[in-house]
């Protein structure tokens, strides 16, 4: 029996402390939505410009970079593994840069998914390219696929029309990156905006859907998926970043917190949209 490091109060939150690959084998429990943020093995010592000041490009020795040989197999591994838990009508979602992208959407067809969106999420607010010598780097890609070619999956449609205001949402999506609210508990070197993920837990998942995130680090996705009324298992072999979604939580146990954070997110309407 596996004892997690952290169970909220409501049971919707819940985080395991330690490597993915030992864990997901020791329990069977099916997830509709998988997100996965995974090394994108670029922590190279170059240099980048933060807030207008020069700071490294390592986030730690988990992204340091590996050969091609490494990065596929650890990708086949993690992505093999998740594939058993995920119910047969589930879909993923997988964040990458050309750094890891590429390796990711060949292994999800080697291992039968169906890729079925390549979103681009366009940065608002990049930082400058510091060597002047490339164009700048604005965006991140996030591969969408479905377990099964042949069992339909979920999709909001008619939602991430509206919120486009009446027109068939696009697969470029504009997003700041984390705002200073976002890191009130603290912040992970690879964090994604909650807006990103309350787009993409919505459009793919319905109403107490449990969600799943295999490298959660400040689990941006778990308190998302809770802020809409979803439930959350987060894996990290960090306990630093665990200390960190743990606090998250906490925090929009405050039900003010709650509803401050909701309505910052703008993905939706009314209640029954959820």
């Amino acid at each position: 029996m596996i004892n997690p490091y952290f169970k909220s109060k409501d049971k919707a939150f819940t985080l395991l402390l330690g490597d993915v690959f030992e864990l997901l084998p020791q329990f069977d429990f099916k997830f509709d939505m998988v997100f996965a943020d995974p090394p994108y093995f670029l922590s190279n010592d170059g240099l980048t410009i933060i807030n207008g000041k020069i700071t490294s490009v390592n986030k730690g020795d988990w992204d340091k970079p590996k050969n091609l040989d490494y990065i596929n197999d650890f990708n086949y591994k993690w992505l093999k593994l998740v594939r058993n838990k995920m119910k047969e009508d589930a879909t993923i979602w997988i964040s990458g840069t050309m750094h890891n992208i590429f390796s990711i959407g060949q292994i999800l067809t080697e291992l039968d998914f169906k890729i079925l969106n390549l979103i681009t999420w366009q940065k608002t607010n990049p930082p400058p390219n510091f060597s002047c010598r490339y164009f700048t780097h604005s965006t991140e890609q996030i591969i969408w696929a479905r377990k099964n070619a042949k069992v339909p999956h979920y999709f909001n449609y008619e939602l991430m029309k509206e919120i486009n205001g009446g027109k068939q949402m696009k697969d470029v999506w504009p997003f700041p990156a984390i705002a200073n609210w976002e890191k009130s508990c603290g912040k992970h070197p690879t964090q994604k905006p909650l807006p990103l993920l309350s787009r993409i837990i919505l459009a793919s998942t319905k109403h107490n859907a449990w969600i799943f995130d295999p490298f959660t680090g400040s689990s941006t996705c778990g308190i998302a998926a809770n802020l809409l009324e979803r439930k959350f298992l987060g894996i990290d072999i960090e306990e630093e970043y665990l200390e960190i979604s743990k606090k998250r939580k906490i925090e929009i146990e405050n039900e003010y917190i709650f509803n401050k954070y909701r309505n910052k997110l703008q993905c939706f309407k009314k209640p029954e949209q959820l």
